[in-house]
């Protein structure tokens, strides 16, 4: 399918939203006060051992500290019988990459084992292994592709690759100029190590724009829409050294509209913000996301359209399996991911719902896998998370109801500060009370509650007073003594 790239940028952040067939697909955003920080390499220390979770705490001059599995390290490979203790101690440095973002309120992920991404190839400088990317094709492409890499490598080669699916239409030169463009890097990484204090950055990946260019951009991209003059520049002076092929699609948007309103994808940006999403046919989806996972309710609607009620749900399903494949793409969402399907009893329907959602989560450029129906009927899958959800970029917790998405009601308040006033007259021997509340709960107590304030202040022997906050959330409250 065709494809186009839109690029926003703003002296604040960087907006990307790859379009298919009009839709936006996916979007990526990046802020210049908080840069993505995958890839990166740092120059790091070792803060806290941890044997019995067989990890250490590594200091990389972030916010928290970043956390280290023994799986990623390089020492303790598959047959390695080594443990955390044995090759980290307190103190120690340590060239670290990072693999995930912070997320929420753990600290960035990191390995030891360390990978440079070109176009073509990612390099790994610490190994010998060279693999293929399992999206290409069969068994046969990926052999022929490896043999053919080995053939351009010189005998006396140091160090491993991961062959990328770009470089199934890539010229023998163009391997070859990727290979002495990661070994450049991996030079200046040595380099740079050398002389670099604890707790540094010694290796920052490419600019979101220009990882766009070389992560996504294919024979299937058509166009890249790029609304700076000076960034559009950059690219094609990037291009024209690691991706000649984009060159000419690369073009300056100078329309009169914002490139994302005149595309619509600012509309699809607040679409993805919120929990329901409607489906075409009447049907609709409702996402709930927490820390540990999502979960996707599927629901009918208003679609009646089907021969049947078996139809109808069945239909609905299928088109819900689309939506979501593209609404975790485009809201970003990973970890564990529960999906609700409405009920089937035919085992043919529920197979075809399950191939239509491999189908279309095939398309993701994040590793995903699914589990198939679970004997609660529920489909489990997951989706791998290395940068924080669109929802967590943009929004924040609320700080009227906490996050939970539902407020207390006037009238629970309106109890909860009768109870606290009898306990604060059991405490103090105030004058008077005054309650500072927000609108709705002082005119409860001045309507349907007035008769419950007016036993308490006989009850108490003290007056109350009643007093507006305008600032204050429904649920906000404090009581004064006067």
């Amino acid at each position: 399918m065709s494809e186009e790239i839109l690029i926003n940028v703003t002296p604040q952040e960087t907006r990307i939203a790859v379009m298919e067939q009009g839709v936006v697909q996916e979007l990526h955003i990046e802020r210049n006060t908080s840069l993505g920080l995958v890839s990166n390499i740092y120059r790091g220390e070792v803060c806290r051992v941890l044997p019995g979770m067989q990890s250490a705490f590594v200091e990389i001059g972030l916010q928290r500290a970043a956390f280290l599995h023994i799986a990623d390290i390089l020492e303790c490979g598959a047959d390695s019988e080594k443990t955390i203790q044995e090759v980290l101690h307190e103190g120690q440095p340590l060239m670290v990459q990072v693999i995930k973002e912070p997320i929420g309120s753990k600290g960035a992920r990191l390995t030891t084992q360390i990978s440079i991404a070109g176009r073509f190839l990612v390099y790994l400088p610490q190994q010998q292994h060279i693999g293929v990317s399992q999206r290409i094709g069969d068994e046969a492409g990926r052999e022929s592709l490896r043999e053919r890499l080995l053939k351009l490598l010189p005998e006396d080669r140091q160090g491993g690759y991961i062959i990328r699916t770009m470089s199934e239409n890539a010229g023998d030169s163009e391997l070859l100029a990727d290979v002495e463009y990661l070994h450049k890097v991996w030079s200046n990484i040595q380099a740079a190590s050398r002389d670099a204090p604890k707790r540094s950055l010694i290796y920052q990946d490419l600019s979101l724009p220009m990882r766009i260019l070389r992560d996504v951009v294919g024979e299937q991209t058509e166009r890249i829409l790029v609304d700076s003059r000076e960034t559009c520049q950059k690219l094609l002076d990037f291009a024209e050294h690691y991706a000649v092929g984009a060159v000419s699609r690369l073009e300056l948007y100078q329309g009169e509209r914002p490139l994302f309103d005149m595309y619509n994808v600012e509309l699809e940006i607040e679409k993805a913000m919120v929990r329901k999403v409607e489906l075409k046919s009447g049907g609709y989806l409702i996402f709930d996301q927490t820390e540990a996972l999502t979960t996707v309710d599927v629901n009918t609607g208003s679609f009646v359209s089907g021969r049947s009620l078996s139809d109808t749900i069945f239909k609905t399903n299928l088109e819900a399996a689309q939506s979501i494949a593209r609404q975790l793409r485009l809201r970003n969402l990973g970890g564990m991911i529960i999906i609700d399907f409405i009920d089937m009893e035919e085992e043919a329907q529920r197979d075809a719902v399950l191939e239509e959602l491999r189908k279309a989560v095939a398309k993701d450029r994040v590793r995903a896998g699914i589990n198939g129906f679970s004997a609660l009927g529920l489909v489990e899958m997951t989706r791998k998370r290395t940068r924080e959800s669109l929802a967590h970029i943009l929004c924040e917790t609320c700080p009227a109801c906490q996050g939970r998405g539902e407020l207390k009601t006037a009238q629970t308040v309106c109890y909860e500060i009768l109870r606290e006033l009898l306990r604060e007259a059991r405490q103090f021997n105030a004058r008077e009370f005054r309650i500072l509340a927000a609108q709705n709960v002082i005119d409860l107590f001045l309507d349907e509650e007035s008769q419950s304030l007016a036993n308490l202040s006989d009850f108490i022997g003290k007056p109350i007073s009643l007093q507006v906050e305008t600032q204050y959330s429904q649920e906000s409250f404090d009581i004064v003594l006067l």
